[in-house]
Order: structure tokens, then sequence, then C-alpha cells
């Protein structure tokens, strides 16, 4: 790749948290970044405060999707291949959580779907990039980055016949079995990439001081507000880490906190349930992949 054509880099959840601030240090680095967000009013402000830290104009955009609807996934998708034809990394950053069971107009639940079948989705349709990037860098450079959490140590094995936690929902259970779920997902993406030239990786990015658990129930509340957390740019900090150093482009399927190997849940490492989980994922995504 030629000097003086920037990398390229999606980020979800830009608008806000983490998202804004990896979106920032990248920019700063002389990336050209897109970015997604849900919230219209904090897609508006993250543009205005991130086209200071641009180096010209056409440095940074700013798209609205809600990752939760695979229908606004697919646009935004389509919308990015307009704007580019590369993406060096895709930094798949959003998350969500809901204090109550909540379906989608699409018939999914909200917490499953906004934080892993918007971004195996989003990942799906983004691979032509990807692999237009790969075919163009060095071994190692081109990226997918999921972030992940802690919590996925208290998800226990997947029921198939309840697979978005439908059943007897609970806010917390829910959650920590979607970020179990991304962490399959990676270990099944870095498996199929891995003769592609393109590396998978997912991360813990700490408890970061955040709007996030007001979503959540009371014990998440409490939980959060009892936490010791650290600033959004500490964890984006290691989110760029991730995404640009040589390090993590010597391997793929990883799973890192604080720019380390984190301690991970032999769930995850279950080679089986990654794949019968792409495949499940694939049938709930397919109405949108035509």
């Amino acid at each position: 790749m030629e000097a003086s054509t920037p990398k390229v880099a999606v980020i979800t959840g830009a608008s806000s948290g983490i998202g804004k601030e990896a979106a920032k240090t990248l920019l700063q680095n002389g990336w050209r970044v897109i970015g997604i967000g849900r919230n219209p009013d904090r897609c508006r402000q993250a543009e205005n405060e991130l086209a200071g830290h641009t180096a010209s104009p056409g440095q940074f955009f700013m798209l609205i999707a809600d990752l939760a609807l695979m229908s606004e996934t697919r646009a935004v998708a389509e919308d990015i291949t307009h704007l580019t034809d590369r993406v060096d990394v895709l930094l798949n950053n959003a998350g969500g959580v809901t204090a109550e069971l909540k379906m989608t107009p699409e018939g999914n639940e909200n917490t499953f779907a906004s934080n892993h079948l918007g971004h195996f989705l989003l990942t799906q349709c983004l691979l032509p990039l990807l692999q237009n990037s790969a075919t163009r860098s060095a071994p190692g450079n081109t990226r997918v980055i999921n972030v992940s959490s802690l919590a996925h140590h208290q998800a226990g094995p997947f029921d198939w016949d309840n697979l978005q936690s439908i059943t007897d929902f609970h806010s917390g259970a829910a959650y920590c079995q979607v970020k179990l779920a991304t962490l399959l997902f990676t270990r099944e993406l870095a498996k199929r990439l891995s003769a592609r030239n393109i590396v998978a990786h997912a991360m813990h990015p700490g408890i970061v001081a955040s709007n996030f658990a007001s979503h959540g129930d009371e014990v998440m509340q409490q939980h959060m507000a009892s936490a010791q957390t650290i600033p959004p740019g500490e964890a984006a900090a290691a989110l760029v880490w991730l995404a640009c150093d040589e390090d993590p482009g010597q391997c793929t399927g990883g799973y890192f906190f604080d720019r380390k190997p984190g301690s991970i849940n032999p769930l995850a490492q279950d080679d089986e349930a990654a794949a019968r989980l792409w495949l499940e994922s694939e049938k709930l995504i397919a109405p949108f992949m035509n």
C-alpha cells in the first residue's frame, strides 16, 4: 500500500465512549475512519467533535444505524461500500443491554441482536472490503477486533433451543451469554479467515466509566456503581493497540485484556459450539444477505 493512502477503519459504537476515543486516536494517526452510531444526536455531536482531529476533509464519516436491526445493519454496510473499496480494520465495539426482555421488530432479542447478531451480519457484509485490504497489505495488517467482556466467565453452555435467552429472560445472564457468543464468533471467524490474511481477535476493555449500566437491571447498576472503573480513553488505547500494533498481527483468534492474553472461559474454546453458533447465526441473518 502506498504511504500516501490512508488506512481505513470502521468502528461501531463510535458516537461515544470507547469507540469515539478510538476513532479520535486513529484520526490523529492519519487513518480514515467510518463510525457507526445509533443515536442521531450523539452521532452529530461526535462528528462535530472528531472533525477537529482530521487532517483533511473526507477523513471521517459518521453513519447512523441500530445494529439490533438487521435491516439497518445491512443498509449501513451498503453505505460503507459507497465510501470505500477497502477496510483495513473493523472494530466491532458497540454493545447494549436492556433491563427487561425487549424484542426487536424483526423478532430478535435486543441484547443478542445488538451485541452479536448485528456484528455478525456487518462482518459478513464487509468481508469483500476486508479481503480487498488483505490483498494489498502485509500479512496480519487486516484485522477484525470484537469487544467482549470478562462477564463471559459467568456464562454457561448454550441452550440451542433458547439461543437468544428469550425464555426466562434475565438481563445480566443474557449479557454474559452474548459476550460468550462474541468469543465463539471470534474463534470461528479466525479459523475461517486464517488462509485469507485476515486476523480476528477479541478483547475485554475493562470496566469502563460510561452510561452503559443505566440501561441494565438494578443488579447490574449496583455492580457498576461499586466497581472501580477506567476512563474510556484507557480502554480505547488497548483497542487501538490491537488494531495497529505489530504483535497482535502475528497470531489470530486471541482474547486480550490490557494488551496481554486474557483469562478465558473454557466454553469459549469449544470449536463445536463455535461452529454451531456460526450456523445458527447464518440462519438468523439469511433474509438480509440477498
